[in-house]
């Protein structure tokens, strides 16, 4: 047998592990679908009112940044999935088994992605109807769902790293907190335009804002420029150094 079918083979029956998980967790999918909705309804009802985003509707302009922000949220699952494997002594019982090590970090963010997916489809929804007026054709779409999972798997191995070196889970669940702000400082919920200078600087190359501004802009038929670009170079990036540390991290505590 390969090295790549075991690994694959292997890295499937984890997957399924993390889907039954949330299947079995239902709480785990109702925070990451309430959170992401009730922000929605705050920054459209409550804010949106008060907020100049030129000639776009608040809610067109913000749901982007809420979608960005939900990802993030949604990371801290896997933050504290790895760390409560470690914990428990799950990892140890793989361990025993001929069983990739890779395997199990993989599982971890392929629940990621589930939680992501059910939570954008509910997002979607919600936005159309307090008033989310999309103009993307189907190309616009599956472009901003590309950027989206390329941003999604690579937050999840930053989620994962956290979780590998975090002390337990307690300390994981306030280590992946450090994520969820990220998307706050971006332009993810007022034009970078609008800020005192230093902190436009800094919303402007900050990788977060060009996922927010491109899934924004294909969503809305706008002009992308750069921003698809930029995203994708930072993030796929990003997940190429995040998976070899996130290995060597793993290999390291689990021999522990």
């Amino acid at each position: 047998m390969s090295t790549l079918y075991w690994n694959a083979n292997n890295s499937a029956v984890l997957i399924g592990r993390s889907v039954r998980h949330i299947l079995r967790s239902p709480d785990q999918a109702m925070t990451a679908i309430f959170l992401p909705v009730a922000i929605m309804l705050m920054f459209r009802y409550v804010f949106g009112g008060a907020i100049n985003t030129g000639g776009t509707a608040y809610i067109d302009y913000v749901l982007a940044g809420i979608i960005a922000i939900s990802v993030t949220f949604n990371s801290t699952s896997t933050t504290v999935g790895v760390a409560d494997d470690l914990e428990r002594g799950v990892v140890e019982r793989f361990r025993s088994m001929p069983m990739s090590s890779v395997a199990v970090l993989t599982g971890h963010i392929a629940g990621a992605i589930v939680r992501n997916a059910l939570s954008l489809a509910i997002m979607i929804g919600v936005g159309l109807l307090i008033g989310f007026s999309p103009t993307a054709a189907v190309g616009g779409w599956l472009a901003a769902l590309g950027i989206l999972l390329v941003f999604t798997v690579a937050i999840s191995w930053i989620a994962a790293i956290l979780g590998l070196v975090a002390g337990g889970t307690e300390s994981a669940a306030g280590l992946g907190m450090i994520l969820v702000f990220v998307p706050y400082l971006s332009s993810a919920f007022v034009p970078p335009s609008t800020m005192p200078d230093g902190l436009r600087a800094f919303v402007e190359i900050q990788p977060v804002t060009p996922v927010v501004d491109s899934v924004r802009a294909l969503l809305l038929g706008g002009p992308v420029g750069n921003s698809a670009w930029l995203a994708l170079l930072w993030w796929g990036g990003i997940t190429l150094v995040a998976v070899p540390v996130a290995g060597a991290l793993f290999r390291r505590r689990s021999r522990r």
